[in-house]
């Protein structure tokens, strides 16, 4: 090995790293921050009084449309939101889903500011720089830079009595804190992939993540102001398969049920507690976030075909969803 090669020292290569990390995140934040406003919205609160709300919400479309939680507008029907050129505007709520807890607003006035570009989350590896956005403490335009910590996080949600658990959710160690909810979480191009919901401690983030599952939910928001889905009752937990039949089809997991709630399609299909689901709508299925992708409006009223392992055998049923309500059970 030659030994004449200069090497650079470890001050300067630190150096180098540095400045390429500050202009990657000054990118983005020039990017971002013009399409990230302030949200204030007047909330109930349970004791009936009303209060003030804030977060933030990430401008979206060309004719005023804003993402953000839905606990960030509770059951608000109007708000104002302000942007970091001073622009602002009365907002009205377009459509909210707490079991998502994604909301569209929409600007009254026109906005002339370009969108944001959303991005797909599917495609962020543990590791990525990732850049938080959003209006914490009432500070606008504030940015904060970390790493993907984790993805596949579950975060449970509630509606009524209906509960869900929102999919795929983004860990980030981007230090968020209240007034960054409804904001961007970015890639390294500026491209939103995910929009910051909870602060679960101390260097862990949330953020629901923008892939085909939530455009699927923005654009029902966009379209009825609501989201429906279908309803089968039961309770899984991901359980691994018998290793022969793991061999068989060549998968490793499958969805244990847990419970199935009396009365459900799911009961009336002959699902038990104990069941091993393998396929839904003749899709594997490996985890909860596997069939909730099939229980949308389209499912609804329709037989989606399920197949079990039970007692050393596959066995077929077919459930016909109904409407989830309010009162009705996980999924």
């Amino acid at each position: 090995m030659p030994t004449d090669v200069p090497l650079e020292p470890a001050d300067d290569l630190s150096a180098r790293v540095l400045d390429a990390y500050s202009r990657v995140v000054t990118d983005v934040a020039a990017t971002v921050i013009p399409r990230v406003a302030a949200v204030s919205v007047q909330v109930r609160g349970r004791s009936g009084r009303t209060q003030q709300g804030s977060g933030s919400a990430v401008l979206f479309t060309g004719e005023g449309h804003l993402l953000t939680n839905a606990h960030v507008v509770g059951e608000s029907d109007s708000g104002t939101v302000a942007f970091a050129d001073g622009t602002d505007s009365p907002i009205d709520i377009i459509g909210s889903d707490p079991l998502s807890d994604l909301a569209v607003v929409r600007a009254r006035t026109q906005v002339s500011i370009t969108p944001a570009t959303l991005g797909d989350a599917d495609t962020l590896r543990v590791g990525q720089l990732v850049v938080a956005v959003g209006n914490p403490l009432g500070l606008a335009g504030s940015v904060t830079a970390g790493v993907v910590s984790g993805l596949g996080r579950s975060l449970p949600t509630r509606s009524g009595s209906a509960g869900r658990v929102i999919e795929d959710v983004i860990q980030t160690d981007a230090a968020l804190n209240p007034g960054n909810s409804g904001g961007a979480l970015a890639d390294a191009t500026g491209r939103v992939v995910g929009i910051n919901t909870a602060v679960a401690g101390v260097g862990l983030g949330l953020a629901v993540p923008i892939n085909a599952t939530t455009r699927r939910i923005i654009a029902a928001l966009l379209r009825d102001g609501r989201v429906r889905r279908a309803y089968v009752g039961l309770v899984s937990t991901p359980g691994p398969l018998p290793a022969a039949l793991a061999a068989k089809i060549d998968r490793l997991t499958g969805l244990r049920v847990v419970e199935v709630v009396g009365g459900s399609p799911a009961d009336r299909a002959g699902l038990a507690a104990g069941d091993l689901l393998l396929t839904a709508g003749r899709r594997p299925v490996t985890d909860a976030q596997s069939l909730q992708r099939l229980l949308f409006d389209d499912a609804i009223g329709r037989p989606l075909p399920i197949t079990v392992w039970r007692r050393g055998a596959m066995v077929d049923v077919i459930t016909v969803p109904t409407e989830l309500s309010a009162t009705a059970g996980p999924r």
